[in-house]
């Protein structure tokens, strides 16, 4: 277990590199109503100078655009979760993203889940509803922040197929041989505290070249234990596992995060 005073000195590298961000966090989630000021004040002292803050619905979008006024770490997104299989829920939140596109940093989350979604027909309502907010974040010039359950190697071939340009894909559960064409296609991964007790990840990361890699904690949910709520300080979690995976310090994985999460989301902290 790595002492205060070493975490204060990858704090001060993430500093030099543009600081951590929570790449994809439920932070509106009401898991968080109750002490959402002190998580997150713990998420600044483990370094983390930014949350991009998902969401799943319209609800969330007006909450999460609501929360950043008070919480300048919070960096604001709006999205349709693919269970949502509604067009008219569909149009609504691309007039929601329209109106509100200088206050947010992503189009998230959106995408394909194939666990949820298993009848080919609502299969393709759901590519059709994905499809739109592909075209609608290249229009804007906004990263799709995208989720892909049960659907990776579909997902990025949707992706590649509609020209999808600024993408993360957070939370792959896909195969790393499906994930390879993304990242040459510059598409980055973000790996979640899960890590540690999943090998699928740990594969994907030991996989998936440096350059692709982002850090995220999709809070609640997606901690180091199953069934524990998880929140944005974990982060650091997600940093060690890469770092050792990789055969590099954690100061060195700092550094490349933040650089990757730059060249994504431009200079965010």
């Amino acid at each position: 277990m790595r002492g205060h005073a070493e975490q204060g000195i990858l704090a001060a590298d993430g500093e030099k590199a543009g600081l951590l961000s929570d790449t994809h966090a439920h932070i509106c989630d009401a898991a968080f109503d109750a002490d959402r000021i002190e998580v997150l004040e713990r998420a600044r002292n483990a370094g983390v100078a930014v949350v991009i803050a998902v969401g799943e619905t319209l609800a969330d979008a007006q909450k999460n655009i609501d929360l950043a006024k008070t919480h300048p770490m919070i960096r604001p997104a709006a999205g349709l979760y693919p269970t949502q299989l509604s067009l008219e829920r569909a149009a609504e939140m691309h007039t929601f993203i329209r109106k509100h596109r200088e206050e947010l940093i992503a189009v998230g989350e959106v995408g394909l889940d194939y666990w949820a979604v298993q009848e080919e027909a609502q299969k393709e309502q759901q590519r059709e509803i994905f499809g739109g907010f592909v075209a609608l974040a290249r229009e804007l010039d906004l990263p799709l922040n995208v989720h892909s359950r049960a659907a990776g190697r579909h997902t990025v071939e949707f992706l590649l197929r509609h020209g999808a340009a600024r993408v993360q894909l957070h939370a792959f559960d896909g195969k790393s041989a499906a994930a390879l064409p993304a990242a040459e296609a510059g598409f980055f991964f973000s790996i979640p505290p899960s890590v540690v007790r999943s090998e699928q990840k740990q594969k994907l990361v030991r996989r998936l070249p440096l350059e692709s890699l982002l850090v995220e904690t999709d809070s609640p949910v997606l901690g180091p234990a199953p069934h524990v709520r998880n929140e944005p300080a974990n982060i650091r979690l997600s940093l060690k596992a890469i770092a050792e995976i990789k055969g590099i310090s954690e100061s060195q994985a700092v550094g490349a995060v933040c650089e990757n999460t730059r060249r994504l989301y431009g200079d965010i902290p």
